[in-house]
């Protein structure tokens, strides 16, 4: 059952619960920092709208700059700014940020240690139609690898305007993951939220198994618990919001009281949440594991749903894996 403590959306097995876009979420965020904090700056590559920056810019016009399609010039550009005070945040698909500027992430913001907000929109094979090449399904993989970056992957935009208000507090590199379609309203303004922790959305005590997910598939995950409920299958369902650095302790208590984990996540199963995970109990609480997200691929164009069943992300895949992970058909 749903965890009442965690004040979840109370429509959220409805059939007509709220969708919004979880980028929406990264937009009223920064305009709600930048109103707080005159240190705060935004700069994009020629994708404001589309990302969602657009509200900042209204607001703060001598606070934004438009990089143009130059993405390596955006990261170079915020390191900068970062250096003389201020707190930049960027913005561009995931795809081509983390994605195309990565050295310069990786060379003047980590490296120098700059405190650089980096906001992927777009993320995962739900940008359905713009196909393979705008899909980024490895920009967890990229930057968590990074020294000094914590990534975090909102489940709605709720959760991600609470992420871009935390982010500018941290004072190192962060990267926030975005997806472009509209996805249920799990939240509420009310739900706990804390940078590198994970929250039990569902499910206490002993379980039969432990569904970990991130970003918008764990709306997928909560209905698949609830079906299991049906089957007489307990299940726990783990909301990962910071892949790094992981919540160990809340990762390896689903483990111990689960006995079995799935890792649920739109993204290549190499280096994501899975990956994440898996390091975690290999070290502290190893359990039989399955792992939903893509394997080995690369996306194609096709609608938001079609994509994630033919990748093996659709609730139907989910379920299949909980009871293979606790060994029934």
């Amino acid at each position: 059952m749903i965890n009442l403590s965690q004040k979840l959306n109370p429509k959220l097995f409805d059939k007509k619960v709220d969708q919004v876009p979880i980028r929406n979420g990264f937009g009223d965020g920064l305009l709600a920092t930048g109103e707080k904090n005159p240190d705060v700056v935004g700069l994009c590559a020629d994708l404001t709208e589309s990302t969602k920056m657009n509200l900042f810019r209204e607001k703060f016009p001598e606070r934004f700059f438009e990089i143009g399609v130059a993405e390596q010039n955006l990261a170079s550009v915020a390191s900068g700014l970062s250096a003389m005070g201020k707190i930049p945040y960027i913005t561009s698909y995931a795809m081509f940020s983390p994605g195309r500027n990565w050295e310069q992430i990786r060379t003047t913001i980590c490296y120098n240690n700059r405190h650089v907000i980096i906001a992927g929109s777009h993320a995962g094979v739900s940008v359905g139609p713009d196909g393979g090449t705008h899909q980024a399904i490895e920009d967890m993989a990229i930057t968590r690898v990074l020294p000094r970056m914590t990534v975090i992957s909102p489940c709605d935009h709720i959760e991600a305007r609470k992420a871009t208000i935390a982010a500018a507090d941290l004072g190192n590199a962060v990267y926030i993951r975005l997806a472009r379609e509209k996805t249920p309203v799990i939240t509420t303004d009310e739900t706990p939220f804390e940078v590198g922790k994970a929250q039990v959305y569902y499910g206490s005590g002993s379980c039969d198994v432990g569904i970990i997910a991130t970003g918008a598939l764990v709306y997928k995950a909560l209905k698949v618990a609830e079906e299991l409920k049906k089957q007489k299958i307990r299940a726990k369902v783990l909301n990962v919001s910071t892949i790094k650095p992981i919540d160990t302790e809340k990762v390896t208590d689903v483990a111990k009281s689960c006995g079995a984990v799935v890792t649920v996540e739109e993204h290549q199963i190499s280096g994501g949440l899975g990956s994440a995970v898996a390091e975690a109990l290999s070290q502290h609480f190893p359990v039989p594991h399955e792992f939903i997200g893509v394997r080995d691929q690369f996306g194609q164009s096709g609608t938001p749903d079609e994509l994630l069943e033919h990748y093996g992300m659709g609730e139907s895949h989910i379920l299949e894996a909980c009871k293979k992970a606790i060994g029934r058909k």
